[in-house]
């Protein structure tokens, strides 16, 4: 499959390798979930003159490891590596010394994992950096998927890496024109309804759209036949993902996930489905230890505000909680077909509330908006008045209020008026307020 998109990333990627080889080292920080691209974005940005020297961190004993990555640089570099190299601080130290005379890229993939070999390293990187770092020519790229553990080292001010990054490039999903793209070089008739099907299953991540475009047909029943099936590697996915996480102590983590998939995304009814235990903590670490979900409230409220609702950020995370760790007795039982079923039956009101988020992020991207999100207001004994998407354009004198319908045909507009003049009357009474209505159609 060829490379598609990332051309800011590596023009940024290029522009730090440049300073790098001509004024002094630079250190970049990649970070990212798994199966986003980190190792492809940096092996294809440090194409070019300059050798590579690329390390990923397994969980191995660090004599073996760097036996390992003796035969690596020797090999990249054209130099000798002494036998009696040991330990990465030798190691690393070596390669500094090296770049006193030489001008190379260093990839360190899963760096974080160093935590588990010897965590010694770190602080031991940070007293060779600061002594090479000026005088040498090293493009050092350290890449990441676990995001909490990522966060602590360079993050922490009480870490040794603290500060040290000249640059941190956090990788997400493709957008919008890049999906598009994608589908019309594998299925150029596709229709829009696949267009979101692909959408919610991937959420624009590049290696789960590989899986797709190379094994399926990207008809919609193609991909769930695909990704719901006996050895699909959908399946363990999301377990494995979370479990790199939180580690041992996932049991409420997934419980607290599974209760906001599912759309029970307050605070008080997560804790009474999970039985009226305290989840603040964890909520609070899922946004800002985690990077999981987020806090979601009222277009323009107050940053206090207690109407707050909780999202998962993953497109594949909230499929695979809705679908497979719900259904996890039909999983461990193999009964794909019924799991099939109940995601085909439930897909047109689940890709509905997918289609607001991929409109969002559409609007996004169009840069013609200086706030998005959407608006509720809750009142007792009455239904809730909601708007889907309200936008705020760069001007601060538009406002576009939009409903989004799968179907035109299922759009009331004598209730969207309704919520629109409500909305007109308590948030939006300085504001050109513009109507839309988005569907299928407008993809």
């Amino acid at each position: 499959m060829k490379f598609y998109n990332r051309t800011k990333e590596i023009e940024e990627l290029k522009r730090i390798q440049g300073r790098a080889f001509e004024s002094r080292s630079r250190m970049t920080v990649i970070t990212g979930r798994r199966r986003i691209g980190k190792t492809s974005l940096a092996l294809r940005a440090t194409q070019g003159e300059y050798p590579t020297v690329y390390l990923f961190v397994s969980r191995k004993n660090e004599a073996a490891l760097c036996e390992e990555f003796a035969g690596l640089i020797s090999t990249a570099l054209n130099c000798y590596v002494p036998s009696e190299i040991k330990t990465f601080k030798s190691l690393f130290q070596m390669m500094m010394e090296l770049a006193e005379i030489r001008k190379f890229n260093l990839i360190i993939d899963e760096f974080q994992e160093f935590f588990n070999v010897n965590p010694s390293v770190f602080s031991d990187m940070q007293n060779i950096w600061d002594r090479y770092r000026d005088d040498t020519h090293v493009n050092l790229l350290l890449m990441g998927s676990v995001y909490s553990m990522m966060h602590k080292i360079f993050e922490s001010y009480h870490e040794p890496l603290f500060g040290r990054a000249d640059a941190t490039i956090r990788l997400s999903g493709f957008g919008t024109e890049t999906m598009k793209e994608i589908l019309r070089d594998f299925r150029p008739d596709y229709a829009n309804d696949e267009l979101l099907a692909f959408y919610c299953i991937t959420g624009g991540v590049p290696k789960y759209i590989e899986l797709l475009c190379e094994d399926t047909d990207l008809s919609i029943d193609g991909m769930f036949n695909y990704v719901i099936r006996e050895n699909s590697p959908f399946i363990d996915e999301g377990r494995n993902l979370l479990i790199e996480e939180f580690g041992k102590d996932y049991g409420l983590y997934f419980s607290v996930l599974s209760c906001i998939a599912s759309g029970t995304n307050t605070q008080g009814a997560i804790e009474s489905a999970l039985g009226g235990v305290t989840v603040a903590g964890h909520l609070k670490r899922l946004i800002e230890d985690y990077s999981l979900i987020k806090r979601a409230r009222p277009i323009m409220s107050k940053p206090r505000s207690q109407n707050v609702q909780y999202e998962i950020t993953d497109n594949f995370l909230k499929f695979w909680f809705n679908y497979f760790d719900r259904n996890q007795t039909m999983v461990e039982m193999g009964n794909y077909d019924r799991i099939r079923e109940i995601v085909l039956s439930d897909y047109p009101t689940y890709s509905g509330r997918i289609l607001e988020k991929y409109f969002r992020l559409k609007m996004m991207e169009s840069y013609e908006y200086m706030n998005i999100g959407s608006w509720w207001e809750r009142k007792k004994g009455k239904d809730a008045n909601e708007i889907d998407i309200v936008g705020i354009k760069v001007d601060d004198k538009t406002a576009v209020v939009t409903e989004v319908k799968r179907q035109r045909r299922n759009y009331d507009h004598k209730a969207f008026i309704e919520k629109v003049e409500r909305i007109k009357s308590c948030l939006l009474m300085k504001y050109e307020v513009e109507t839309k209505l988005l569907t299928l159609e407008d993809m």
